[in-house]
């Protein structure tokens, strides 16, 4: 199930409002003004879009609303749903034969677990399973790193650009030196490109990359979850067994509270009883 990632506009905002307050701090409103220069953001955002043009195809640029948007999204999996899934799946399997799994299909929702159950139904050997459903975790981190390979570059050009920025800002400078009143704002753009750049950087584009690396991560991690879900209940294992093989995927924390919540039943259901 997807939801919002609230995470990462939070992050974004803070950042920027903690910044904005040091300056506003220092400076006042008169001064913050000051922080402001079109010449620097041209510079900075339209070096960063045309090294983006010159280094990837079309295709693949067209693809950046979508990977940013995924920044702001997350798939909420639950391990410990997950694995009862798998549970219930072996016990039918073991007791009305393998073939029976394709009706539990109709309830579930993730494409990688259909395709590994229909898998087992159609009785293709384990390693044979293991095999086509790693290539398509292979395939998906493929397309994931393509996709965070254009923000990530956005994270080294944004500086770069600025320090660009600045150079251009530093030649305007010495060729007006005999001028007083173009030497502000030539250093203006000489300095302010480099926060722009940097900032950009160091607060969105890396952190956002980051981010996505870290989804791909997980997703990855869940996916071989199902791997081995599948295997065991193609391969007719035990439910208990199949249950502590895929316990040891839960974090500690979560076993704890798994068995808070099982005592808290326990004791629940000793009381009515009495």
């Amino acid at each position: 199930m997807r939801k919002r990632d609230l995470l990462t506009p939070i992050g974004i905002t803070i950042g920027f409002i903690m910044i904005m307050a040091a300056i506003l701090s220092n400076a006042g409103a008169e001064g913050f003004v000051s922080f402001l220069d079109i010449s620097s953001i041209l510079i900075v955002l339209g070096g960063v879009v045309g090294s983006l043009l010159i280094n990837f195809k079309m295709d693949q640029i067209k693809l950046t609303g979508r990977v940013v948007k995924e920044s702001f999204h997350q798939n909420e999996q639950k391990l410990p749903e997950l694995i009862n899934l798998f549970i219930r799946l072996s016990e039918r399997a073991r007791r009305e034969g393998i073939l029976a799994l394709e009706n539990e299909l109709e309830d579930v929702d993730d494409p990688f677990i259909k395709k590994g159950i229909l898998l087992a139904v159609d009785g293709i050997e384990p390693e044979v399973i293991h095999d086509i459903m790693n290539a398509e975790i292979t395939a998906m981190e493929e397309r994931h790193y393509r996709g965070r390979m254009i923000i990530e570059k956005c994270g080294e050009y944004a500086p770069a650009w600025g320090m660009i920025g600045t150079l251009i800002g530093l030649v305007l400078m010495l060729n007006n030196l005999t001028d007083p009143a173009t030497l502000g704002p030539s250093m203006a753009v000489a300095l302010l490109t480099t926060l722009y750049g940097t900032v950009l950087a160091n607060l969105v584009f890396i952190p956002m990359a980051s981010k996505l690396e870290s989804k791909t991560e997980e997703e990855v991690f869940i996916k071989q979850i199902i791997i081995e879900g599948v295997i065991g209940v193609q391969s007719g294992q035990n439910p208990r067994i199949l249950e502590e093989k895929l316990g040891a995927f839960l974090s500690v924390d979560t076993k704890d509270k798994d068995a808070v919540e099982e005592a808290s039943s326990y004791v629940g259901d000793g009381l009515n009883e009495a």
